[in-house]
């Protein structure tokens, strides 16, 4: 009887070995969380995707019963910090701020990217869209699409404009491409530079998504000509749309959460649900149509669809921009 047994409890103890790090998981996950969330912010501090990741952290903090932790990797138009991001442990402690140009655009303004913006992640749900505004700086010789496009005729070559992601970037092209303008962009790692050389006359214009452009409009210092939404904006209804220039001239961005793939099922689901809150609690929907976004909240699968299509319009957007991927 004894050999028996013993041979019985010899057979069975792979099979308990192989279910203690089952078990393990999922009192992990039943436990989940219990330490510090981190948010990637692929961008400066005082950007668009900055004031979002802030905003949520905020509103999940209580929720969630943990310090939320704003982690901003700028860099190389978003690719630093969504590679950091695809790089963290799917565990469910880390989650990135994603954009149109991490997801969407990035694939066609570069021959390489270090992540797969499909296979890398698994997505929570968005937040929103936005439009991007054309700016000049207060004491500029035209305060029009219409008379930027007269002035960079007038002085070909001598017109520049700043651009630091897809959103700043594929808009200004559009415009040289639609218009047949002779002038250059200058690259840069984040908003925060190309307000000071706009001022300073380094520079003639650029495309600010209208989170980021709110201060430096706030301020007086830059002033708005042009919005590339399908609409005029309510915070800045006497400032016409780009398309009243140049017809069919639509270009808008959005703003995500997303997390590293294989992030447990029940981590993204709890995190979709707060998301969902976030954007429907009016305190947060204010502020954010405050800063110039439209708050709209889509879920992982309507993400997923939505990308699809995003994806197709950012590659004919370059595609007719003229943008040669780097």
């Amino acid at each position: 009887m004894l050999p028996s047994l013993r041979r019985r409890a010899l057979l069975a103890a792979p099979l308990l070995a192989s279910l203690t790090p089952r078990i393990s998981q999922a009192q992990a996950q039943a436990e989940w969380p219990s330490r510090p969330i981190r948010i990637i912010i692929p961008s400066a501090a005082g950007g668009a995707a900055d004031f979002i990741g802030r905003t949520l952290g905020r509103y999940l903090e209580p929720h969630l019963r943990q310090p939320v932790v704003v982690d901003n990797r700028p860099g190389a138009g978003g690719i630093t910090g969504t590679e950091a991001a695809k790089q963290a442990a799917p565990d469910g402690y880390s989650f990135l701020i994603a954009t149109n140009s991490t997801h969407s655009a990035n694939q066609f303004l570069y021959r390489r990217l270090p992540y797969d913006p499909v296979q890398d992640f698994s997505h929570i749900g968005m937040l929103g869209s936005f439009a991007t505004i054309a700016v000049v700086a207060a004491d500029a010789p035209f305060k029009s699409i219409p008379a930027l496009i007269a002035h960079a005729r007038a002085n070909p070559g001598r017109v520049f404009f700043g651009y630091y992601s897809s959103s700043s970037q594929v808009p200004a092209a559009l415009l040289k491409a639609r218009a047949n303008l002779d002038i250059t962009g200058a690259a840069y790692r984040n908003i925060t530079q190309i307000v000071p050389d706009l001022i300073s006359g380094q520079i003639q214009f650029a495309f600010l998504d209208s989170l980021s452009a709110a201060p430096a409009l706030q301020s007086g210092r830059v002033v708005p000509i042009g919005v590339s939404a399908a609409r005029r904006m309510p915070q800045y209804p006497d400032v016409p749309l780009v398309s009243e220039a140049l017809p069919d001239f639509v270009v808008e961005g959005w703003f995500g959460l997303t997390a590293p793939a294989r992030t447990p099922r029940p981590v993204l689901d709890r995190m979709q649900t707060l998301l969902r809150q976030a954007v429907e609690d009016p305190a947060v929907a204010e502020a954010l149509t405050r800063q110039g976004l439209s708050p709209g909240f889509r879920s992982a699968e309507e993400m997923d669809r939505f990308l699809v299509a995003d994806r197709a319009r950012w590659q004919e957007w370059v595609r007719i921009a003229g943008i040669e991927p780097e």
